[in-house]
Protein backbone atom coordinates (compact mmCIF):
# COMPACT_ATOMS: atom_id res chain seq x y z
CA UNK A 1 0.00 0.00 0.00
CA UNK A 2 2.88 2.33 0.87
CA UNK A 3 4.55 1.54 -2.46
CA UNK A 4 1.37 2.47 -4.35
CA UNK A 5 1.19 5.80 -2.48
CA UNK A 6 4.85 6.53 -3.31
CA UNK A 7 4.19 5.68 -6.94
CA UNK A 8 1.22 8.08 -7.13
CA UNK A 9 3.25 10.87 -5.56
CA UNK A 10 6.07 10.08 -7.99
CA UNK A 11 3.72 10.28 -10.97
CA UNK A 12 2.30 13.60 -9.70
CA UNK A 13 5.76 15.10 -9.27
CA UNK A 14 6.71 13.80 -12.70
CA UNK A 15 3.66 15.52 -14.20
CA UNK A 16 4.58 18.82 -12.53
CA UNK A 17 8.08 18.46 -13.95
CA UNK A 18 6.74 17.78 -17.44
CA UNK A 19 4.53 20.90 -17.33
CA UNK A 20 7.55 22.98 -16.36
CA UNK A 21 9.70 21.38 -19.07
CA UNK A 22 6.94 21.95 -21.64
CA UNK A 23 7.53 25.69 -21.41
CA UNK A 24 11.26 25.25 -22.09
CA UNK A 25 11.18 25.29 -25.91
CA UNK A 26 8.71 28.22 -26.12
CA UNK A 27 10.85 30.17 -23.64
CA UNK A 28 14.02 29.24 -25.54
CA UNK A 29 12.46 30.29 -28.84
CA UNK A 30 11.56 33.66 -27.29
CA UNK A 31 14.95 34.31 -25.68
CA UNK A 32 17.39 33.06 -28.35
CA UNK A 33 16.81 35.83 -30.95
CA UNK A 34 17.87 38.45 -28.37
CA UNK A 35 20.58 36.66 -26.37
CA UNK A 36 21.94 33.98 -28.72
CA UNK A 37 22.32 30.22 -28.27
CA UNK A 38 25.38 30.37 -25.99
CA UNK A 39 23.91 32.71 -23.39
CA UNK A 40 20.50 31.01 -23.43
CA UNK A 41 22.00 27.51 -23.45
CA UNK A 42 24.81 28.02 -20.93
CA UNK A 43 23.93 31.29 -19.23
CA UNK A 44 20.88 29.71 -17.63
CA UNK A 45 23.19 27.39 -15.68
CA UNK A 46 25.37 30.32 -14.55
CA UNK A 47 22.31 32.15 -13.20
CA UNK A 48 20.94 28.98 -11.60
CA UNK A 49 24.31 28.30 -9.98
CA UNK A 50 24.01 31.38 -7.75
CA UNK A 51 20.63 30.15 -6.50
CA UNK A 52 21.68 26.56 -5.82
CA UNK A 53 24.93 27.67 -4.16
CA UNK A 54 22.94 29.70 -1.63
CA UNK A 55 20.50 26.83 -1.04
CA UNK A 56 23.30 24.28 -0.57
CA UNK A 57 25.16 26.57 1.86
CA UNK A 58 22.07 27.44 3.91
CA UNK A 59 21.05 23.78 4.19
CA UNK A 60 24.65 22.71 4.83
CA UNK A 61 24.33 19.82 2.41
CA UNK A 62 27.06 17.21 2.55
CA UNK A 63 29.42 16.84 -0.40
CA UNK A 64 28.72 13.98 -2.83
CA UNK A 65 30.94 10.91 -2.58
CA UNK A 66 33.46 10.04 -5.28
CA UNK A 67 31.05 7.48 -6.76
CA UNK A 68 28.19 9.99 -6.73
CA UNK A 69 30.48 12.58 -8.30
CA UNK A 70 30.95 10.30 -11.33
CA UNK A 71 27.18 10.02 -11.77
CA UNK A 72 26.82 13.79 -11.39
CA UNK A 73 29.21 14.28 -14.31
CA UNK A 74 26.78 12.34 -16.52
CA UNK A 75 23.82 14.36 -15.23
CA UNK A 76 25.70 17.61 -15.71
CA UNK A 77 26.81 16.73 -19.23
CA UNK A 78 23.24 15.98 -20.31
CA UNK A 79 20.96 18.27 -18.31
CA UNK A 80 23.23 21.30 -17.85
CA UNK A 81 25.44 21.32 -20.96
CA UNK A 82 24.26 19.13 -23.84
CA UNK A 83 20.49 19.51 -23.88
CA UNK A 84 20.27 23.29 -23.23
CA UNK A 85 22.98 24.13 -25.76
CA UNK A 86 21.72 21.80 -28.52
CA UNK A 87 18.09 22.86 -28.17
CA UNK A 88 19.01 26.55 -28.05
CA UNK A 89 20.97 26.15 -31.28
CA UNK A 90 18.13 24.18 -32.90
CA UNK A 91 15.45 26.68 -31.87
CA UNK A 92 17.13 29.36 -33.98
CA UNK A 93 16.38 27.23 -37.03
CA UNK A 94 13.16 25.34 -36.19
CA UNK A 95 9.66 26.16 -34.92
CA UNK A 96 8.64 24.97 -31.47
CA UNK A 97 6.21 22.39 -32.89
CA UNK A 98 9.05 20.76 -34.84
CA UNK A 99 11.22 20.48 -31.74
CA UNK A 100 8.31 19.27 -29.64
CA UNK A 101 7.63 16.35 -31.97
CA UNK A 102 11.23 15.15 -31.98
CA UNK A 103 11.63 15.52 -28.21
CA UNK A 104 8.67 13.13 -27.87
CA UNK A 105 11.20 10.32 -28.37
CA UNK A 106 12.77 11.19 -25.01
CA UNK A 107 10.74 8.67 -22.93
CA UNK A 108 12.03 5.79 -25.06
CA UNK A 109 15.61 6.97 -24.62
CA UNK A 110 15.12 7.36 -20.86
CA UNK A 111 13.51 3.95 -20.44
CA UNK A 112 16.22 2.32 -22.56
CA UNK A 113 19.02 3.78 -20.43
CA UNK A 114 17.07 2.81 -17.30
CA UNK A 115 17.61 -0.83 -18.22
CA UNK A 116 21.35 -0.35 -17.83
CA UNK A 117 21.60 2.34 -15.19
CA UNK A 118 18.74 1.57 -12.78
CA UNK A 119 18.17 -2.14 -13.29
CA UNK A 120 14.53 -1.72 -14.36
CA UNK A 121 12.90 -4.19 -16.76
CA UNK A 122 9.79 -2.78 -18.47
CA UNK A 123 7.37 -5.44 -19.68
CA UNK A 124 6.42 -6.10 -23.30
CA UNK A 125 3.19 -4.17 -22.71
CA UNK A 126 5.19 -1.18 -21.52
CA UNK A 127 7.38 -1.21 -24.62
CA UNK A 128 4.34 -1.72 -26.85
CA UNK A 129 2.63 1.35 -25.39
CA UNK A 130 5.90 3.28 -25.73
CA UNK A 131 6.24 2.31 -29.40
CA UNK A 132 2.60 3.26 -30.08
CA UNK A 133 3.21 6.67 -28.53
CA UNK A 134 6.41 7.14 -30.52
CA UNK A 135 4.75 6.06 -33.79
CA UNK A 136 1.92 8.52 -33.12
CA UNK A 137 4.30 11.47 -32.88
CA UNK A 138 6.33 10.26 -35.90
CA UNK A 139 3.14 10.13 -37.99
CA UNK A 140 2.29 13.57 -36.69
CA UNK A 141 5.72 14.83 -37.79
CA UNK A 142 5.37 13.25 -41.25
CA UNK A 143 1.91 14.74 -41.71
CA UNK A 144 3.32 18.21 -41.05
CA UNK A 145 6.20 17.59 -43.46
CA UNK A 146 8.82 17.49 -40.71
CA UNK A 147 10.37 14.18 -41.70
CA UNK A 148 13.39 15.52 -43.59
CA UNK A 149 16.44 15.53 -41.34
CA UNK A 150 19.02 18.34 -41.34
CA UNK A 151 21.59 19.56 -38.83
CA UNK A 152 19.01 21.08 -36.46
CA UNK A 153 17.10 17.78 -36.45
CA UNK A 154 20.29 15.87 -35.68
CA UNK A 155 21.02 18.31 -32.86
CA UNK A 156 17.60 17.62 -31.32
CA UNK A 157 18.01 13.85 -31.67
CA UNK A 158 21.43 14.07 -30.03
CA UNK A 159 19.84 16.13 -27.25
CA UNK A 160 17.25 13.36 -26.76
CA UNK A 161 19.92 10.68 -26.36
CA UNK A 162 22.08 12.77 -24.05
CA UNK A 163 19.18 13.88 -21.85
CA UNK A 164 17.74 10.34 -21.76
CA UNK A 165 20.97 9.08 -20.21
CA UNK A 166 21.03 12.06 -17.84
CA UNK A 167 17.43 11.42 -16.72
CA UNK A 168 18.09 7.75 -16.05
CA UNK A 169 21.31 8.47 -14.15
CA UNK A 170 19.78 11.34 -12.19
CA UNK A 171 16.66 9.40 -11.30
CA UNK A 172 18.75 6.57 -9.87
CA UNK A 173 21.10 8.93 -8.01
CA UNK A 174 18.16 10.87 -6.54
CA UNK A 175 17.24 7.82 -4.44
CA UNK A 176 20.37 8.25 -2.34
CA UNK A 177 21.39 11.89 -2.79
CA UNK A 178 17.95 13.53 -2.98
CA UNK A 179 16.03 14.85 -5.98
CA UNK A 180 16.88 18.54 -5.89
CA UNK A 181 20.41 17.85 -4.66
CA UNK A 182 21.19 15.95 -7.87
CA UNK A 183 20.50 18.83 -10.23
CA UNK A 184 21.86 21.39 -7.74
CA UNK A 185 25.27 19.72 -7.55
CA UNK A 186 25.25 19.10 -11.33
CA UNK A 187 24.64 22.82 -11.97
CA UNK A 188 27.27 23.90 -9.47
CA UNK A 189 29.85 21.56 -11.01
CA UNK A 190 29.30 22.75 -14.57
CA UNK A 191 28.58 26.49 -14.22
CA UNK A 192 32.18 27.68 -13.55
CA UNK A 193 33.22 26.30 -16.97
CA UNK A 194 30.45 28.31 -18.67
CA UNK A 195 31.29 31.75 -17.27
CA UNK A 196 33.97 32.64 -19.85
CA UNK A 197 31.94 31.58 -22.93
CA UNK A 198 28.87 33.43 -21.61
CA UNK A 199 30.79 36.65 -20.88
CA UNK A 200 32.50 36.50 -24.28
CA UNK A 201 29.11 36.38 -26.03
CA UNK A 202 27.49 39.14 -23.97
CA UNK A 203 26.95 42.58 -25.50
CA UNK A 204 25.43 45.80 -24.17
CA UNK A 205 22.71 45.62 -26.84
CA UNK A 206 21.25 42.63 -24.99
CA UNK A 207 20.35 44.93 -22.10
CA UNK A 208 17.70 46.45 -24.37
CA UNK A 209 15.97 43.10 -24.97
CA UNK A 210 12.19 43.19 -24.32
CA UNK A 211 10.71 42.09 -21.00
CA UNK A 212 9.39 38.85 -22.53
CA UNK A 213 12.93 37.84 -23.49
CA UNK A 214 14.26 38.52 -19.98
CA UNK A 215 11.36 36.68 -18.35
CA UNK A 216 11.99 33.73 -20.67
CA UNK A 217 15.70 33.67 -19.80
CA UNK A 218 14.95 33.81 -16.06
CA UNK A 219 12.35 31.07 -16.45
CA UNK A 220 14.91 28.86 -18.18
CA UNK A 221 17.45 29.51 -15.41
CA UNK A 222 15.24 29.16 -12.34
CA UNK A 223 12.51 26.74 -13.43
CA UNK A 224 13.68 24.74 -16.46
CA UNK A 225 17.25 24.36 -15.19
CA UNK A 226 16.51 23.77 -11.50
CA UNK A 227 12.98 23.61 -10.06
CA UNK A 228 11.59 21.40 -12.84
CA UNK A 229 14.38 18.89 -12.24
CA UNK A 230 13.61 18.88 -8.53
CA UNK A 231 10.10 17.65 -9.31
CA UNK A 232 11.23 15.37 -12.14
CA UNK A 233 14.03 13.54 -10.33
CA UNK A 234 11.91 13.31 -7.19
CA UNK A 235 9.14 11.74 -9.24
CA UNK A 236 11.46 9.17 -10.83
CA UNK A 237 12.98 8.29 -7.46
CA UNK A 238 9.52 7.55 -6.00
CA UNK A 239 7.65 6.17 -9.02
CA UNK A 240 10.39 4.43 -10.99
CA UNK A 241 12.38 5.81 -13.92
CA UNK A 242 10.75 3.87 -16.76
CA UNK A 243 7.18 4.35 -15.52
CA UNK A 244 7.41 8.07 -14.73
CA UNK A 245 9.19 8.66 -18.04
CA UNK A 246 5.95 7.65 -19.79
CA UNK A 247 4.43 10.96 -18.72
CA UNK A 248 6.85 12.66 -21.09
CA UNK A 249 4.62 11.61 -23.99
CA UNK A 250 2.38 14.50 -22.94
CA UNK A 251 5.25 16.95 -23.23
CA UNK A 252 5.28 17.63 -27.00
CA UNK A 253 1.57 18.43 -27.01
CA UNK A 254 1.85 20.63 -23.95
CA UNK A 255 4.70 22.42 -25.74
CA UNK A 256 2.50 22.93 -28.79
CA UNK A 257 -0.32 24.18 -26.56
CA UNK A 258 1.98 26.69 -24.85
CA UNK A 259 3.42 27.70 -28.22
CA UNK A 260 -0.14 28.41 -29.35
CA UNK A 261 -0.88 30.48 -26.26
CA UNK A 262 2.38 32.43 -26.06
CA UNK A 263 3.83 32.36 -29.61
CA UNK A 264 0.58 32.35 -31.62
CA UNK A 265 1.41 29.08 -33.38
CA UNK A 266 -1.66 27.32 -34.81
CA UNK A 267 -3.14 24.04 -33.52
CA UNK A 268 -5.25 21.60 -35.57
CA UNK A 269 -7.78 18.89 -34.81
CA UNK A 270 -5.19 16.37 -35.98
CA UNK A 271 -2.91 17.53 -33.18
CA UNK A 272 -5.69 16.99 -30.65
CA UNK A 273 -6.43 13.47 -31.98
CA UNK A 274 -2.77 12.45 -31.85
CA UNK A 275 -2.53 13.93 -28.35
CA UNK A 276 -5.43 11.71 -27.26
CA UNK A 277 -3.69 8.62 -28.65
CA UNK A 278 -0.52 9.54 -26.77
CA UNK A 279 -2.47 10.13 -23.53
CA UNK A 280 -4.02 6.65 -23.87
CA UNK A 281 -0.56 5.12 -24.34
CA UNK A 282 0.59 6.88 -21.16
CA UNK A 283 -2.38 5.51 -19.19
CA UNK A 284 -1.73 1.98 -20.47
CA UNK A 285 2.02 2.24 -19.99
CA UNK A 286 1.92 3.43 -16.40
CA UNK A 287 -0.29 0.49 -15.41
CA UNK A 288 2.07 -2.18 -16.73
CA UNK A 289 4.36 -4.31 -14.59
CA UNK A 290 7.96 -3.15 -14.30
CA UNK A 291 10.37 -5.47 -12.49
CA UNK A 292 13.82 -5.02 -11.05
CA UNK A 293 16.75 -7.18 -12.09
CA UNK A 294 17.38 -9.86 -9.53
CA UNK A 295 20.49 -8.96 -7.54
CA UNK A 296 21.69 -12.57 -7.43
CA UNK A 297 21.22 -12.99 -11.19
CA UNK A 298 23.01 -9.73 -11.85
CA UNK A 299 25.92 -10.87 -9.68
CA UNK A 300 26.16 -14.15 -11.61
CA UNK A 301 26.17 -12.25 -14.89
CA UNK A 302 29.00 -10.04 -13.67
CA UNK A 303 31.05 -13.10 -12.67
CA UNK A 304 30.45 -14.67 -16.09
CA UNK A 305 31.67 -11.53 -17.78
Amino acid sequence: MQDKRKEKIGLLLGFVGVICFSLTLPATSTAVPYFGATIVGLGRAVIAAFIVAIVLLVRKERLPTARQFKSLIIVSFGAVLGFPLLTSWAMIRLPVSHGAVELALLPLATAGFALFRAGERPSFKFWLSSVIGAIAVIIYASFLGLGQLHMADLALLAAVVILGLSYAEGGQLAKELGSWQVIAWAILMAAPFFIVPVISQFSLEMLHAPLTAWVSLLYLAVVSQFLAYVAWYGGMALGGIARVSQIQYLQPFLMILFATLFLNESISWFTIVVAMIVVISVIVGKNTTITKKDAKTAQINIIKE
